[in-house]
């Protein structure tokens, strides 16, 4: 198999050609891994199978010359906003339901959106290969892709829709104010939204529709990431699980199908449950909805407690303490599963952890840290057998015994 290192010039310069005319890693990939494709002779086919951070790689050689990597990081909040008002304008959920494709000025008639504005944003989702195009007698054709059909329509069962509008209308004007966050180090709730920066849920949890906001993110985050926090681990030998601020009850619902044999309980405030009960509700739920303050309150004997997304919330002061409660309340031979979004030791990454944590800083008092932080928490709260499991995916799991 020929390596990356042995591609002739004009190989590269094409591949170089391609991605200057705005074509995406993806596009250029598949093209490669075609040999009908006329695009790059059959004789580069090989590269596919190097990935494209290869690919990134090579480019980034060139970026003294034409900084493509620099370029694509400074147009990615249009890129986010792209898709983030597709959604918010209903695009995705007109094309799903048409079932066949549709011109800019049907998807304008329909949606209430000038043609011309339309068309733009429609180019824009096939150009970051979101949507599909096809031109028939000179009219643009759209349609989704099955990636966009399953997480951007707002009916999927896999779909981010929530996440997207949340990111979309709380986390990007947050981000605004950055460089704010950075030079304070605090977040900026009251600068963006006029709240207090002291109490960072009452921001948070502001009015029901920023609530119903919030907590639709974090029902997404589970529908696409539960599965394999709950299986990250073997946890049928824990009988009695409490999701400790379990919100919309997503992952309890993901551990009561892995361990149908463990009876579920989500802990979270009375708000919290009263609004999860009423809109996240399913007919076939197994799991029960517990009302209290897990800071205040003292908490149900249990096998096992389940932190998913609590500990980078907050301060170290604060959340030693509630690892600390937890394991006197924690049955003899139970345990606690952290679930986050882990930064690598060497500080190098992942990318998404290190750029939650600059979501916690402009919206919590908390930040992400790397596995070696969350064990020496766990031990000084008196767990022990602490065990780390990446997953691949956003969230990663710690898993401690008492």
């Amino acid at each position: 198999m020929a390596k990356t290192n042995e591609l002739s010039k004009d190989v590269w310069d094409k591949i170089v050609d391609l991605h200057k005319s705005g074509m995406g890693f993806k596009t250029i990939a598949k093209k490669l891994a075609n040999p009908e494709q006329p695009a790059i002779e059959h004789s580069a086919q090989p590269f596919v199978l190097f990935g494209l951070s290869t690919m990134a790689e090579h480019l980034s050689q060139s970026e003294l010359d034409y900084p493509f990597k620099l370029l694509e990081y400074f147009n990615g909040f249009r890129v986010s906003k792209v898709i983030f008002s597709a959604c918010e304008q209903g695009v995705f959920d007109l094309l799903l339901q048409s079932q066949k494709p549709l011109s800019a000025a049907e998807v304008a008639r329909e949606l209430g959106t000038s043609e011309d504005g339309m068309e733009r944003l429609l180019d824009a989702l096939v150009g970051v290969e979101v949507l599909e195009v096809e031109l028939t007698q000179g009219t643009a054709y759209y349609s989704s892709t099955d990636v966009a059909n399953l997480y951007l329509a707002k009916n999927s069962p896999k779909s981010l829709y929530d996440m997207v509008i949340y990111q979309s209308q709380t986390i990007y004007p947050l981000w605004n104010n950055l460089g704010d966050a950075v030079r304070e180090g605090k977040n900026q709730n009251e600068k963006t939204f006029g709240l207090s920066s002291e109490d960072i849920f009452s921001a948070i949890y502001r009015s029901e529709e920023e609530m119903l906001k919030f907590m639709g993110l974090m029902n997404s985050s589970w529908v696409i990431d539960g599965h394999d926090v709950v299986n990250a681990f073997d946890l049928s030998r824990f009988k009695s699980i409490v999701d400790v601020g379990g919100c919309t009850g997503a992952l309890a619902r993901e551990l009561a199908m892995a361990y149908p044999a463990s009876t579920l309980t989500v802990l979270d405030l009375p708000k919290v449950i009263q609004t999860a009960q009423k809109h996240f509700s399913q007919s076939d739920d197994t799991i029960k909805f517990l009302e209290g303050d897990f800071f205040k309150e003292d908490l149900p004997a249990a096998d096992l407690y389940v932190l998913a997304r609590i500990i980078h919330d907050w301060k170290e002061e604060k959340s030693l303490p509630l690892l600390r409660k937890i394991h006197a309340a924690c049955n003899s031979g139970g345990g606690v599963l952290l679930v986050e979004a882990m930064l690598l030791e060497n500080r190098r990454g992942p990318i998404m952890a290190q750029l939650f944590s600059l979501s916690m800083l402009v919206q919590t008092e908390g930040k992400e840290q790397p596995p070696s932080h969350y064990t020496r928490l766990l031990t000084a709260a008196g767990f022990t057998e602490v065990r780390v499991c990446r997953t691949g995916k956003s969230y990663d799991t710690i898993l401690a015994l008492k």
